[in-house]
């Protein structure tokens, strides 16, 4: 098998792990460590997350360059190129190092809302965090370098077993009694050990050498006009999932920013499945655009692609808007409270809702890359995002985190609305059609569904046991009517290939 198809494999394999790992351990740690200092733990992650962004895109580039220096066999422009970003990573890492202490002595001014004891866990976290980024950003670049030699299952790997043990141990110390500032500790020594290990595979495996041959700024303003659009679509996600933390954080006592937080959670997990199909068509999507594909061709493959995306998100989230709200309760009702976990429902419905078109859409992103059209897209998805904060922070002094998410999914909304209109114009695709084929038989499944949900929710009883009955009989039924009616036959033979594997293996036991 090759790197490519392991990677990938690996690719699904973290995404479940992470996934089914984070559903285990979110109401543990929340249980462990309280309402206020989860709030706190989550805002403060949000907040150096934004530093974060000096990052400035410069791993992707790295990639990006280094698999050029190593397709045109260019030792010495690839340690050049090397010794030029780890001289760009030190000036990142100063900086964070400066933007860090200055923020440290306003963090009690910042956080209005937090009680003395807070600001001080708030301020011993923030520095740890701050230390471990001004380590970890240049320590990030070898996994570039990594990824460059189309050497994807060492960091992978690695990266799965950190997340493991981590999460093990992340048990064992909170169970001992440890909290917020413990998990941050963690954290920062796996990180370390991380960089450690992966150094000596990039310099004594991949033999890997950095040198400064000489220095120009003009290499160095290639290298980030490469890095700018990466940097663009880095800070619209600050805005989509970071920046309602630290409005709230503003405004709104700790236990606000832990029922905002874990909606978040809730709502990147639904993007996780779809975003695992449509991620790898990033390929097909250059090729087609090489072979300088119609409109209508490209518009048959998003069709296909966001069928199968729109299916499975419809079983995600009609069952979420069925028995979700009970899910949250039973998950993390014990410390939220039943109002609490009801808002952290809502956000997480309402991120589900507005993302469900953008990642059925996921093929155009692909195109837009293959054609490198992504300018358009990035501005306007970052004017919006920033003003969807605007109107999220205002509707948030009197609604919470539901008032914060509600601007940014206003905002995400007429975006993707807009997006439609340039895929249609700009692009060539047939989105008129796209629709049209998407809901084709989908549309009288999603509604069945929903009658028969509403039905099973009658089932009496709010325990897990009662939960699980009502999951397992939707699904069956789901399934059941996705099957039957919502498939078309192209869909049908590609479930029918799926299994065919597990049939076969079947047959021999037999």
């Amino acid at each position: 098998m090759s790197q490519l198809k392991k990677g990938a494999f690996l690719n699904y394999t973290t995404i479940i792990l992470t996934n089914v790992i984070g559903l285990l351990m979110t109401p543990f740690i929340l249980n462990n460590l309280g309402k206020a200092e989860y709030g706190i733990y989550l805002t403060i992650g949000a907040l150096v997350g934004t530093i974060s962004l000096l990052d400035f895109g410069l791993n992707n580039t790295i990639v990006r360059f280094v698999a050029k220096y190593k397709a045109e066999k260019d030792i010495i422009g690839q340690e050049n190129f090397l010794a030029t970003t780890l001289l760009i990573y030190f000036g990142i890492s100063s900086l964070v190092v400066i933007i860090g202490i200055i923020f440290y002595g306003h963090i009690d001014t910042y956080f209005t809302k937090m009680n003395p004891e807070e600001i001080e866990i708030a301020k011993i976290i923030f520095a740890i965090f701050i230390f471990n980024l001004a380590v970890g950003l240049p320590g990030g670049s070898l996994t570039g370098i990594c990824y460059g030699y189309e050497k994807f299952v060492f960091p992978k790997t690695l990266n799965i077993v950190r997340y493991v043990l981590r999460s093990v141990t992340v048990v064992a110390v909170l169970l001992l009694g440890g909290k917020a500032i413990a998990l941050v500790i963690i954290d920062s020594i796996f990180n370390i050990c991380i960089i450690l290990i992966t150094g000596y595979y990039v310099f004594n495996k991949l033999k890997i050498k950095v040198k400064l041959h000489s220095f120009s700024v003009n290499f160095i303003k290639q290298i980030f006009s490469y890095s700018t659009w990466i940097f663009v679509f880095a800070l619209v996600s600050l805005f989509q999932w970071k920046a309602g933390h630290w409005v709230l954080g503003r405004i709104s006592p700790p236990g606000v920013l832990t029922i905002y937080g874990i909606g978040i959670v809730l709502g990147t997990y639904y993007g996780a499945f779809s975003t695992a199909i449509s991620s790898v068509f990033l390929p097909r999507a250059t090729k087609m655009s090489v072979d300088n594909a119609s409109g209508e061709e490209l518009t048959d493959m998003m069709i296909k692609i966001g069928r199968l995306s729109f299916i499975i998100l419809m079983f995600i989230l009609t069952a979420f808007f069925l028995f979700g709200k009970q899910f949250v309760f039973l998950w993390v009702g014990g410390e939220l409270g039943k109002d609490g976990s009801f808002q952290s429902w809502i956000i997480a419905l309402m991120i589900m809702l507005a993302y469900t078109l953008p990642l059925v859409q996921g093929f155009g992103n692909s195109i837009l890359e293959a054609k490198n059209k992504l300018r358009f897209k990035a501005i306007l998805y970052l004017s919006f995002m920033i003003l969807g904060t605007i109107l999220g922070a205002v509707l948030a002094y009197k609604y919470e985190g539901i008032g914060m998410m509600a601007g940014s999914v206003i905002a995400w909304i007429i975006v993707q609305n807009v997006m439609n209109f340039y895929y249609h114009k700009k692009i060539g695709l047939n989105i008129i059609r796209f629709f049209k084929e998407l809901f084709n038989r989908t549309i009288f499944v999603i509604i069945l569904a929903l009658g028969f949900g509403f039905a099973i929710n009658l089932i009496p009883g709010i325990g897990w046991l009662n939960f699980l009955i009502k999951a397992v009989i939707y699904t069956i039924i789901f399934c059941f009517l996705t099957y039957n009616i919502g498939l078309i036959d192209f869909e049908k033979d590609l479930f029918k290939k799926t299994l065919s594997p597990i049939l076969k293996f079947k047959k021999l036991l037999k």
